[in-house]
Parts: structure tokens; sequence; C-alpha cells
């Protein structure tokens, strides 16, 4: 299945792969390639459309990021965002110039609506503006299309030649009206009728894996995440019994977690394979033991779990393919893709067990971002609660707990959690029960932690000194950045009584309303 392709050019912004999402959004298959891909690979693309994302430089500055001028006469669609905008102007005869102060945040836009690109869109509306350079001079064959109180040029376009620039960020949802811009751009000015939707995904995936794999044995580390349980099914779906998983179960996963991943995916589920859990709790609390530093924690996590894998994979003999969960995100972050600084290396794509025998890696789910993983996984009727589970590191409660990691406090921390996330799905149930909608509370992530400090207290008349467990909910778009969630107080005081009340060793809460920046979403 061959689908109509609209490639982002990144030039180095933040927003890279948000742009490529909004894309998808309207059913468009996008892919982001660096600035630095040859124009001869583009052309070979054969793209519907072409966008170019923001970044951090000046275009009219020595070395800035740049791209081939026939990129302009591909006779393809081109829209420029920010830097893009700017770039596209500086190349083809306007002119960009530093503003006399920096223009950023929410800003009044007036829009020219009979421009194709702000079709069935108010005059007037509000965009996201971040830039110290604007356009002051079009280039020739432009037009100015959008305006604002301090940007002359806010989008401007060529419509014969179909190229078109906005200075402001339709990608963010600070835009409101953002995405129907791109969704004007890619259906309308680029002609795409939106074929990339993820039911033909998993019947064509499935279909391609019972080629490539034919009669061959594979391999799976199933983890419970979203990512690994969607892979796997693909792949049950596709060969059954040729398929092998291998749940390592780390003893840091949340309450009931491990039997949860079992009841799917074991002898008693649904699907057709082989399913092997290796309890190993003990062995990581050995290797754990008196280690505090959160980084080594994960380091110690990581590696104890490749030797578990790799014990189990030596006795089910030779392998012909080792499934992996590498998603879309994993590639890009990871360098592989686009043109953003390398944020972290992913253990799905680069570094594998040496020992582990096998003649090609199966990454299913490569080309999706998370929220088409989720789709995919709906499609495959995988149970609403593994689909859409909230963001779970991989080093698990290991950094989760402030401090070295015991039994003890697993259990802690996993009954204090479970408390957290039933009242609020109560809370949060009773409040759609009653207006109809969802509370404007309700947070993206939360989760109870343990941090190590002690303090005393008075239960029963008697003296405690027990831990302090820390209570952590936040709003974001992107996990990039977060908001404290705004809890109702009766929310807050009911979990903190039965938390003190239930969960033995605690004998104080705390809710943790710091913004990320400065903290990050998890405590270590």
């Amino acid at each position: 299945m061959k689908n109509e392709l609209v490639i982002v050019i990144d030039f180095g912004g933040q927003y890279n792969q948000l742009v490529a999402r909004r894309v998808r959004e309207c059913n468009v298959y996008c892919e982001i390639y660096s600035y630095r891909t040859e124009i001869s690979v583009i052309r070979d693309l054969d793209p519907k459309g072409i966008i170019l994302t923001g970044g951090p430089a000046s275009c009219y500055e020595e070395g800035a990021a740049s791209c081939s001028g026939e990129l302009f006469h591909l006779g393809v669609p081109v829209l420029g965002l920010c830097y893009g905008a700017q770039l596209m102007q500086h190349m083809l005869g306007g002119k960009v110039e530093r503003a006399s102060s920096r223009e950023y945040g929410k800003t009044k836009v007036h829009l020219d609506t009979s421009s194709g690109l702000f079709a069935g869109i108010p005059e007037d509306t509000t965009c996201w503006m971040s830039h110290f350079d604007y356009i002051s001079k079009t280039a020739p064959g432009f037009s100015v299309i959008a305006t604002t109180d301090h940007c002359p040029a806010a989008a401007v376009e060529n419509k014969e030649e179909g190229l078109y620039g906005i200075q402001f960020h339709p990608e963010v949802l600070h835009t409101p009206e953002g995405t129907k811009m791109i969704s004007n751009f890619v259906r309308k000015i680029c002609g795409c009728t939106g074929d990339w939707r993820m039911d033909e995904f998993t019947k064509d995936c499935i279909e391609k894996l019972r080629e490539r794999i034919g009669s061959g044995k594979v391999l799976c580390a199933l983890s419970g995440g979203v990512d690994s349980s969607v892979a796997a099914v693909l792949l049950s779906k596709a060969v059954g019994q040729q398929l092998t998983c291998v749940f390592v179960d780390h003893g840091l996963l949340r309450k009931d977690e491990g039997d949860e991943v079992e009841a799917v995916f074991g002898p008693e589920g649904p699907y057709d394979l082989n399913f092997i859990r290796v309890n190993a709790q003990d062995r990581f609390y050995v290797k754990l033991a008196g280690v505090t530093e959160p980084e080594e924690k994960r380091k110690i996590i990581g590696a104890e779990f490749i030797r578990v894998f790799e014990e189990e994979a030596k006795k089910i003999g030779a392998v012909d393919y080792l499934v992996q969960g590498t998603i879309y995100p994993d590639v890009v972050e990871s360098g592989l893709g686009g043109e953003s600084a390398v944020i972290k290396s992913h253990h799905n794509v680069g570094g594998l067990p040496d020992c582990v025998n096998f003649r090609e890696i199966v990454e299913p789910l490569r080309l999706l971002f998370k929220d088409e993983v989720r789709k995919v996984g709906l499609e495959l009727g995988i149970p609403e609660k593994l689909v859409f589970r909230q963001p779970f590191p991989g080093p698990g409660l290991g950094i989760r707990i402030v401090g070295d990691v015991t039994a003890e406090k697993v259990r802690i921390v996993q009954e204090a959690d479970a408390i957290f996330r039933e009242e609020i799905a109560k809370a949060a149930s009773e409040f759609r029960d009653t207006t109809g909608k969802d509370p404007s509370w309700m947070p993206d992530q939360y989760f109870a932690a343990l941090s190590n400090m002690r303090s005393v207290g008075v239960m029963g008349d008697e003296r405690t000194y027990d831990y302090a467990v820390v209570l952590r909910a936040v709003c974001t778009i992107d996990f990039m950045t977060a908001e404290p969630a705004q809890l109702p107080w009766e929310l807050l005081r009911t979990v903190m009584t039965r938390i003190v009340g239930e969960v033995r060793g605690v004998n104080r809460c705390l809710y943790d309303v710091t913004t990320k920046p400065s903290a990050t979403i998890e405590l270590e």
C-alpha cells in the first residue's frame, strides 16, 4: 500500500514532530527529513506537498540552515512555517530583518480568508508567535494574506506557484485554528484525499508481516507497555504460534500490572502466541540493594533486564526475527530522522543483545506516532486499559522511589498509587455523570511516588515515624512541558485519608505542584 506523502523538512525547530503529527491527523501520511537531504531524494519521494519547519537561527546569517532553491520549483505546494517562511522569502528575493522586539505568545491575527489556506476560518483569530525576525519585504509574486499589529506579513502566498508562508505556528494548540490551516494546505491545496488510516494500516501490516516472516520463528520482549503490546499482537495475528513473547516482571510494575499483562497475553488470553513470564523480582531487588543514585538505578535495571531476556532467549534456541516496539519518535529523537539535536538514546534504536541469534529485526510500528499506535491497538481489540495506559518509565517504580529500592518500598508505592488512580477515576466518572463532560482538572498523567523523607506522626494515639508519599498529577500536551493539575481539594483530602489509613508505613501525603521545567514529570 503506497500512501500519499507530505514531507516535513526540518531546520532544527522544536515542533518538527508536532508538525508531522498534525498532518497525519488529517489522514495524510507524513515523514520528517533533514534540510540536508539531497533534492534528488526529495524528488524521488514524489511528495504531494512539502512543509518547512521553524528553526533557531536567522535565515540571513552566514552558515544558517538552508535548502536547494529547486525545492520551490518542483511543481509541488510548499508551506513555510516561521523560519521556513522567512527562508522562502529570503531565497526568492524578499527581505527578512531583525525586529525591534521579539514577538512571542498568543497574538491576534487578521486573515484574508479568500486564500485557500484560510478557507472556513474566521477573519480574526489567535495565533502563537515566536520570532525575532520578520518579513519586511515580500518576494516577487507574493501577496500578504495575514497581518498582526506588529507583523506586517504574518502570512504570504504565491498562489500561482503554490508557495505559502506563515510567520506563526499553526501546529501548536495555542493557535486554535491551526489544525484547520494545515488541513487546508494538505487536503485543498496539495489535493490529498486522506488515505492514511489505521484500519487500513493494520490490515496491510499483518499481511506484510505474514509474507516477510513465512515460517520463521519470532521473539518479542514484551513489557506490557503500549508499544510492545501492539507489536506483539500484530505479530500474533500474522504468524500465531511462531511468536514467543518473553515478559520479564522485574517487580517494579504498578499494582497487579504483571497479572494484567499475563491475563491478556498468557495462555488464558485471546491471542495465539507462546507467552513466557519470568518472575525476576528478587533478582532485581538484590541488584538494586543500597543503590540511591537515579542514573545508576536506571542502568542496573536496564542491564539486568537484558541479562534475563538473554537467558530466556537461549532456552528457546535459534530465532529468525526479533521484534522491537520502535515508534517514529524513537527514530527522530535518536538522530536518525530530521535535524533536531539528539534528545535521548532509545533502547529500541541501536544496541541489541549480542548473544541472541537472529536474522532480522522486525519493527512493525516504526512509522507510527504514539496516538497512532493506540488506534492500531484498538483496531486489534486490545483492552482500552492497556491501550490508554499512561506513560510508564522503563525502570518502573525504581525511579518513583527516591533513594534505595526495597520490596517493602515497592509495596508502599504500589498501594498508594492504586488508591490515587482509583480515586481520580471515581471523581472524574462522577463529574461526567453530573455534567456530561470531562472535568477541567483531569490530569494527563498522575501517580504516587515515595520520598526518602520520614517524619513523626500520630496514629491511634501512638507516635509513628513513617514515610511521606508524594502525589504527582500534571496536565500536558506533548510531555515536553507540564503544569500541575489543579485537583479538587476534596479529592486530595480523600486520597490522603485513604493512603494514610490503608497503606502501612505512610503517615504523610505531599502534593507536588512544580511545573516542567524546572522539574521533570518523574521524580528521578
